[in-house]
């Protein structure tokens, strides 16, 4: 399988490895960023793309329990994941529903959502001013987009000290899914050409707004973080595609 394709397939025990120890390390602080600005404006109908194992449906459902949210993603595993652990949580919760669905083609009419959220999957999107352009779409006149996505990856240092010493490993063929996707969109004038692109405003009042945010991560042991990018991600199918007794051997030079 071709390596970008790889960079799609969360699958296997990917899911709950991803969410025990990437979401408490890098995805929590900004699901609750992105839950605040939610909330900074009226949401009834809100809609999630690519949501990923659930961690802004978790902190967003209870945040405005009378909006009704729908929370899709494009891979059934993890949405079945996400799922599970919403309703170990949140036994009681009736504004979520969930439903496989392609960012690039919403299976939802026109104008059904003010609000549509994305954490960190832009980066994925085959075509992202397609996406957008889909987001656009099922938004209400005036409804908000609001999306996050990593800065470059020289900013982000463990997942640069992961990616360098996975890359060491196999010299003649490194593995370079971190600095390529998670990594990879993060020139904040591409960012803006392709919201505008699909149809959003570029100035005016509900112009396109465009804010970088830093936050440190903190993990009990340097192993948790490699454990975290070597194993819950799309970089273990690389590494496995090349050698795939090597894993441990990988998650031991992260650390």
């Amino acid at each position: 399988m071709p390596q970008p394709e790889l960079d799609h397939l969360f699958a296997g025990a990917i899911p709950q490895i991803y969410d025990r120890y990437l979401t408490p390390l890098i995805f929590d602080g900004y699901a609750l960023d992105l839950v605040a600005r939610v909330q900074a404006a009226p949401a009834t109908r809100i809609l999630e793309v690519a949501a990923g194992t659930g961690v802004v449906s978790r902190s967003l459902a209870p945040a405005i329990p009378d909006a009704q949210i729908v929370a899709t993603d494009l891979n059934q595993p993890m949405l079945d994941y996400a799922a599970t652990q919403f309703e170990a949580i949140h036994p009681d919760a009736t504004n979520l529903r969930w439903q496989q669905a392609d960012a690039m083609a919403l299976p939802f009419p026109d104008a059904s959502f003010d609000t549509v959220v994305c954490q960190f999957s832009v980066m994925f999107f085959p075509d992202r001013v397609a996406a957008y352009r889909e987001a656009l779409r099922v938004l209400t006149p005036g409804g908000r987009f609001i999306f996050n996505a990593w800065d470059r990856i020289e900013d982000n240092e463990v997942t640069l000290a992961v990616s360098d010493a996975v890359a060491a490993l196999f010299p003649e063929d490194p593995p370079n899914f971190l600095p390529r996707t998670p990594h990879g969109y993060h020139d904040v004038d591409q960012i803006r050409r392709d919201v505008t692109a699909a149809g959003f405003i570029s100035d005016g009042p509900e112009a396109v707004d465009l804010e970088t945010i830093a936050m440190r991560s903190r993990a009990p042991s340097p192993r948790d973080p490699a454990i975290a990018y070597c194993a819950g991600t799309p970089l273990r199918n690389e590494i496995e595609a090349r050698d795939p007794d090597r894993l441990e051997e990988a998650i031991e030079a992260a650390t």
